[in-house]
């Protein structure tokens, strides 16, 4: 048996719509079993896994939602493993939103629970998953339920300056109530901007780089020596980018506009907002990236929605370029559809031509599915893929945080 088996951890990532979990070893970053659920509420919800290098793949039904995922996870998977299960030391749980209150990693009990649930209504995509990860992972692992650990999208922003976070409201709702941009996909901008530094030979602490998490949820966050000074979500995950099906920017008016004139209640308009709209909005057909990649050129809806998509990135990364301090070392792309779609990283580097980005069309082709390099010419600025690993990234902060207990 494997010696390195006695230090796992299990990490639960619940995103928007999907649910990925691990059980790895942090410290020589092997990893025993990996999953992933995919399209939660679509018609086609399916699960795949690997164990031990073993791959399986099943699909689960319909309208899945996250209890019943997370159910189908531990029963279906999990707990018939136990020969791994008797060697996890703790779980860590990704949390998108600390609210006003938790500003790192922290071991969950029933205050830090409280916590999470009051910055519902700033993730409330995100963070109500999450939870349910947590609250299963105590009622099911009673053992380790002292053991549970919640890293924090949030935590990565903490020391954005003042100008970069405020909104241009009244200053007393933000010493009241706290409304700032707060960020999120933390953990995934950290990790990939460790990561770059190995490529480009620098320090963390003299890096200044763009990257991009670009997945069914999308943002942009500018690194100027080794900290984040802005990114592109805001007080809640639902500002900046064109994403799966949340819009990113829009005029606040048009919220007016559809309660008063169109008679759209608040409820329905934050539904619209969130789950109807970005490319599954613009294509009126999907929030599946695969879609677009097939179609784009071909289908009118599909062009339309990817350009859109484009357009909003290259407009992020050239406005970060401003706040770098006259430096911009390398530009990242991540995310499922950052690392996935040869497409999208093409299409934007085009628009970033004014930046002295060109890409090379041969190596941005041939990264995809886990592969990391260089996508740009010899004579350009950098541009490169970069796989993000979340969960290795909260494996090693949730054994941290138990060493210390």
């Amino acid at each position: 048996m494997d010696n390195n088996l006695k230090n796992l951890i299990l990490v639960f990532n619940c995103g928007s719509s999907s649910v990925k979990f691990k059980i790895l070893n942090p410290d020589n970053e092997k990893t025993y079993l990996s999953g992933l659920i995919e399209r939660l509420f679509s018609s086609d919800t399916h699960i795949t896994w690997t164990y031990l290098e073993r791959k399986y793949k099943t699909q689960i039904g319909s309208n899945i939602d996250y209890t019943f995922a997370l159910n189908f996870i531990i029963e279906k998977i999990l707990l018939k493993k136990k020969n791994i299960l008797k060697n996890l030391v703790g779980i860590g749980h990704r949390v998108v939103h600390g609210g006003t209150k938790i500003k790192k990693s922290v071991l969950i009990d029933d205050k830090i629970i409280k916590y999470i649930k009051e910055a519902n209504c700033f993730a409330p995509l995100h963070n109500p998953a999450n939870l349910i990860g947590i609250t299963s992972c105590i009622e099911r692992y009673p053992i380790l339920s002292k053991k549970n650990v919640a890293v924090f999208d949030t935590s990565f922003y903490q020391n954005m300056p003042e100008h970069a976070f405020l909104y241009a409201i009244p200053y007393i709702f933000y010493k009241q109530y706290g409304i700032r941009r707060y960020g999120a996909h933390g953990i995934s901008h950290n990790y990939v901007a460790k990561k770059v530094c190995i490529f480009l030979k620098k320090s963390f602490d003299s890096l200044n780089v763009i990257t991009c998490h670009l997945g069914n949820g999308a943002s942009v966050s500018a690194i100027c020596n080794g900290v984040c000074i802005d990114t592109s979500m805001g007080f809640t995950p639902l500002e900046g980018l064109v994403m799966g099906t949340r819009s990113g920017d829009i005029d606040p008016s048009i919220i007016f506009f559809m309660h008063k004139k169109l008679n759209i209640k608040i409820d329905d308009i934050e539904n619209i907002l969130a789950r109807q709209s970005g490319l599954l909005g613009l294509s009126e057909v999907s929030s599946d990236f695969r879609y677009f990649e097939r179609n784009y050129d071909i289908d009118e809806s599909a062009t339309r929605s990817v350009n859109v998509f484009c357009h909003r990135l290259a407009k992020y990364i050239s406005s970060y370029t401003s706040v770098l301090k006259n430096r911009l070392d390398a530009l990242v792309f991540t995310g499922g559809i950052g690392e996935n779609v040869p497409l999208i990283r093409k299409l934007t580097l085009f628009k970033l031509s004014l930046l002295n980005f060109k890409v090379n069309v041969s190596l941005n082709d041939s990264l995809k599915l886990g592969k990391s390099g260089l996508i740009t010419e010899c004579d350009s600025r950098p541009a490169f893929v970069i796989p993000t690993n979340e969960e290795l990234f909260i494996a090693q902060e949730t054994m941290k945080i138990i060493k210390k207990t």
